[in-house]
This record gives structure tokens, C-alpha cells and sequence, in this order.
């Protein structure tokens, strides 16, 4: 796509082109001038690699009430009830409008074909093959770009959110755009930039996924929940030189078996379920089986049969399974895939209530960036695309928000123009690539599946100095200490790396510190958050992490 001069004001400025950036794009009045800012390509986010499915109770022997139950079981004492019932009780809706947009789900018979996924109690995940979530980010691009309302920015990065000084209310943004930073006026932000798997040295995410909407969000003072709760997905592919692929739960859901290297299914000396336990159990037991036989945690592995399913369902319902198998020398037909946990999902985010709102006025947040409360502690699978969807729908009712919004008085100054030698950005950028590799693996060996207080206060002093020998940069001296004003010009050598790297290295950073910090003010084991030192649940601890700037506390008891 061409790239555009940027208007000054927009009705409303979405942050993020996956599943939710997209339904809500759609879902909004035509009437509105929408932008839809993306730092990759539309085509690239997480909700694109998403392979399960998506769940709603559809089925004559399924109910909505079911799916709250499951729902709530599987987050572990810390869902909002009001918001699962939510969830659940549009999902069916939510799955018409999807299907009437286009998406092709897989039939059986004539009638939508549903799987059963580890956790659910019903065959209740809709899927396309084993790309869900790119059958379903292809059709709504194809929707938003047709629409005539919304603009559509690719590889534009948002580095801050514009508060009104007088009021306090979120009006817009500051974007780099084409080698300028731009600031850009909305009555509404809709920050959905998804997780921060990359954060951790093995994810499933991919590479856009940085924490940019919870770090962004926290820096102006949004109150963010239960940033602890990291999903780790018990499958990823694992071996040398391959990415670290994930091997959908549908697969163990069809009839896969976790084993060792003598064949052995060990994860029912874990749980009585097995394969199909919930997550955090199935990562567990498989991260304290290798902590006993294996050496090497970065290779160490067990090991997926999928040959317990039929060769033709294998090629039916997993046909992108099998070709990146092959493409690393497995042949799922003949052999085991070799498997090890690695963060998948982020059950925390910024706190936002059944409108999407945050605490700050005019900001709102939605997906994997927003904590709604569904999750709870642990994810049920197959409801992170429901999510999407179905808050995404809610964002239909912003107009009647919109009418009266005066913006703050003009505050553009003279243009302002920044360069930095090639000798400083080479310098400055061999530092931010060395943090850039080293966050990762501090933050996986730290706050990684199993936790606990003495390791976590070590990564949190290093991640402090960090934070401080990066402030100090020249680049972030002007970068942090920008005012509105017009268009920032950069002429400096390779300016969109530049900033893409200095952004996404000091969004990193925060959200490193934001995990370390939760991780070690819950002196409890729940869900995705587990504790070598506290390794039980405590009933007072059945409550929600908070924080808001360098402030943590703790919520009320959650009574389901």
C-alpha cells in the first residue's frame, strides 16, 4: 500500500491490525474517519498465527452456561464473572457475524464442524483447518479494505499516547510515519497491539509482539492487572535452528499423546487428564520432567505422537502442521515432533471495563492488550480470538461518546529536526541490540515457568540499571523529553530502524520490569503464575495484582 500524508485528526485512531484492530475497525460507524496504525504489514500479527479455533456453544448439547463454567474453572478463582457471562452469551452472535463477513469454517456435513480443545467440556471450537486465525485476519482485511472510512497506516509506530493537560483525556497520539514523528489528534484511541511474548526468550508470538499498548498505556498513568499471568503453551516445536512453532492444542485435543523417549505418556503422573490437563499443568509437568532427565533447557524436549490420529484427519485438519514439520525433517506420519514449553499468551493487560474504557478518559483497549477479566489466571483455550470479537462488537456504541469532545487549545511549536552522527547510532545501536538479546533471556530464566523471590529481586535490579543506562542515550534524551509540536523530521541514517529498534527495546524493558515486579508482589502459585516458593494457592491471595506508575496493590477478593 502507498503511503499517505497523514491528516491531523481522526474520529478515531485504532493501534494494532490484528483480529481485534480489524473487527473493531469494521464494527465502527461508517460515518466515523478511522485510522488503523499498523508497524508491520496489515498481514503480520499474532491473531494471523493463531491455529485452533475459536469457541462458542452452537452445538445442540452445548450452552452458554457450560462455556462459563469451563471458563471459570479454567482461570483458576480470578475471572470477572460478569464478563465470562458476557463473553459466552455473544459468542454464538459474534461467530454469525463472522461467518457472514466470509470467514470459511470448516463444515461437516453442511453444519459448522466443532472440535474439542483441553479444558472445554464440549466439542465447541469452530476452526479452518489449522490456520483459524489467519482464515480469520485474511477476511477482515479484505472487509477494512474496502472500507472507505478507514484509513489504513502500515509500518507506523506508535511511540506515546497525547493527554490533554487541562482534562486529562487521552486526544491521539505520537507516530513515527515515514521518517517523521507525527502528532495525531483522535476523539478516541483503541490501543490493540496484542501481548509481549517477545519478552521471553522461547515464545510462540511473533516478532511485532512487544508489550507496545501495556507499556505505552502504563507511561500515562493506566492501570494495569495481572501482568504476572503468562499462558505458556506446552507444544512449541524444538529443535535447532527452527522457529519456535506452535503445535496447536487441537492436536492432543484429536487424539495426540505427549510422550518421552521410550514412549512413555508421563503427564499423567501429573494429572489425571493427561494430554488434555489445562496448560499451565501440561507446561509444568513437562518443565519438571526435563528438569530431571535433560540437560541443556534450550534444547532439551519430549516429544508429540501425533500417529495415534488417522493419517487422513492429520491431513484434513493440520495440513500447516505438517508442512512445517516436513520443512524441518519431521514426518508426522512416521515419527514424533520434539516439543518444550514457551510463553504463548498474556492473560494480563490494561485494565478496561465491558465497554473497552480504561481509567483515562478517551482511551480504550481491547485483545490481548486489554485485561476484561475472561482469562482469570489461565486462558481457557480457544477463547483469545472469541475475545476479539466479541469486545471489539462492543466498540459499535463509541459514537454516542464522541459528539461533544472539544480538543485542547493548538499547541504545535516550531518544526523540529533531530540527527545523530552515523558513528553515535552505531554506537547506540550495538547497545540496544545487546539489550534486545539479553532481556529476553533474563526475563525466561526469571519469571519463565517457574518462579521464584531470590531470582526474580536479582532480574529486577538489572532490569532497573538497564531502564537507567538507556534513558541516558541521546536518542531517548530527545525522544522522552518531546512536546507536541509539528512534524519531527530525522535526518539521520536508517531512521525507521532506528526507531522501531528504540521503541521496541524500551517497551520491552517495561514490560520486563512490570512482569518481574507482579511476579514477585504474588506470594502465591494460580494459574499461569507459579512459585518454587509458594508453590499453593492462597485464599487471600484470590484477588487481583494492580498497578498503576510504580504502584502495586492488591484488589478486593474475587467471589465467583
Amino acid at each position: 500500500m502507498p503511503e499517505f500524508d497523514i491528516p491531523q485528526q481522526f474520529d478515531v485512531l485504532l493501534v494494532g491490525a490484528g483480529a481485534a484492530g480489524l473487527y473493531t475497525a469494521l464494527c465502527l460507524p461508517e460515518s466515523l474517519q478511522v485510522g488503523l496504525i499498523t508497524k508491520e504489514t496489515i498481514a503480520l500479527s499474532a491473531s494471523d498465527w493463531a491455529q485452533g479455533g475459536i469457541a462458542a456453544a452452537i452445538a445442540p448439547e452445548d450452552s452458554p452456561q457450560l462455556h462459563i463454567e469451563d471458563t471459570l474453572k479454567a482461570g483458576a478463582g480470578l475471572c470477572d464473572r460478569a464478563a465470562v457471562e458476557f463473553l459466552a452469551q455473544e459468542a454464538p452472535s459474534c461467530i454469525k457475524s463472522l461467518v457472514d463477513l466470509g470467514v470459511a469454517f470448516d463444515r461437516h456435513h453442511g453444519d459448522l464442524a466443532l472440535t474439542l480443545e483441553a479444558a472445554h467440556s464440549r466439542h465447541r471450537v469452530l476452526h479452518a483447518a489449522d490456520t483459524t486465525g489467519r482464515e480469520v485476519t485474511t477476511t477482515l482485511t479484505e472487509q477494512v479494505l474496502r472500507r472507505s472510512n478507514i484509513q489504513v497506516l502500515q509500518q507506523a509506530l506508535a511511540l506515546g499516547l497525547w493527554l490533554n493537560t487541562e482534562t486529562g483525556r487521552c486526544q491521539g497520539i505520537s507516530l513515527f510515519y515515514a521518517g517523521k514523528i507525527h502528532w495525531v489528534r483522535a476523539k478516541a484511541v483503541v490501543l490493540a497491539t496484542g501481548g509481549g511474548g517477545q519478552v521471553f526468550a522461547q515464545t510462540t508470538n511473533p516478532g511485532v509482539s512487544t508489550g507496545d499498548g501495556v507499556a505505552i498505556a502504563w507511561r500515562v498513568g493506566a492501570v494495569l492487572r495481572d501482568l504476572e499471568f503468562v499462558q505458556f503453551h506446552p507444544t512449541a516445536l524444538t529443535k535447532p535452528g527452527a522457529e519456535r512453532f506452535l503445535i496447536s492444542e487441537a492436536v492432543r485435543g484429536e487424539g495426540a499423546h505427549l510422550v518421552d523417549s521410550k514412549g512413555y505418556r508421563f503427564v499423567f503422573d501429573y494429572h489425571p487428564d493427561g494430554e488434555l490437563a489445562p496448560r499451565d499443568v501440561v507446561s509444568r509437568a513437562i518443565f519438571s520432567y526435563l528438569q530431571k532427565t535433560s540437560g541443556d533447557p534450550a534444547t532439551a524436549h519430549v516429544w508429540l505422537d501425533m500417529r495415534p490420529i488417522p493419517a487422513d484427519k492429520i491431513r484434513h485438519r493440520f495440513p500447516n502442521i505438517v508442512k512445517v514439520c516436513q520443512r524441518w525433517g519431521i514426518d508426522v506420519f512416521q515419527e514424533p515432533i520434539p516439543v518444550a514449553p514457551a510463553a504463548h499468551y498474556w492473560m494480563g493487560g490494561i485494565l478496561t471495563d465491558l465497554q473497552n474504557q480504561t481509567n483515562i478518559p478517551g482511551l480504550y483497549a481491547v485483545g490481548e492488550t486489554a485485561s476484561t477479566g475472561v482469562h482469570g489466571a489461565n486462558r481457557l483455550a480457544s477463547n483469545s480470538l472469541l475475545e476479539c470479537i466479541v469486545f471489539g462488537a462492543q466498540m459499535k456504541y463509541l459514537f454516542n461518546d464522541l459528539a461533544d469532545i472539544k480538543p485542547e487549545a493548538n499547541l504545535r511549536t516550531a518544526l523540529q529536526c533531530f540527527t545523530l552522527s552515523e558513528k553515535e547510532w552505531l554506537t547506540q545501536e550495538e547497545y540496544m541490540e545487546t539489550l534486545r538479546y539479553k532481556i529476553p533471556r533474563l526475563v525466561w530464566q526469571n519469571a519463565g515457568i517457574c518462579r521464584e523471590q531470590s531470582a526474580l529481586d536479582m532480574a529486577i535490579a538489572t532490569v532497573e540499571s538497564w531502564q537507567q543506562d538507556f534513558s541516558s542515550l541521546s536518542l531517548s534524551q530527545f525522544l522522552l523529553n518531546l512536546r507536541p509540536s509539528e512534524p519531527v523530521n530525522f535526518a539521520t541514517p536508517d531512521a525507521d530502524k532506528q526507531l522501531r529498534l528504540w521503541a521496541e527495546t524500551h517497551n520491552l524493558l517495561d514490560v520486563a520490569y512490570l512482569i518481574l515486579k507482579s511476579a514477585a508482589y504474588r506470594t502465591e502459585s494460580r494459574g499461569g503464575h507459579y512459585r518454587l516458593d509458594y508453590p499453593h494457592s492462597q485464599p487471600d491471595w484470590q484477588a487481583h495484582t494492580l498497578v498503576q506508575h510504580h504502584n502495586w496493590w492488591k484488589s478486593a477478593i474475587v467471589n465467583l
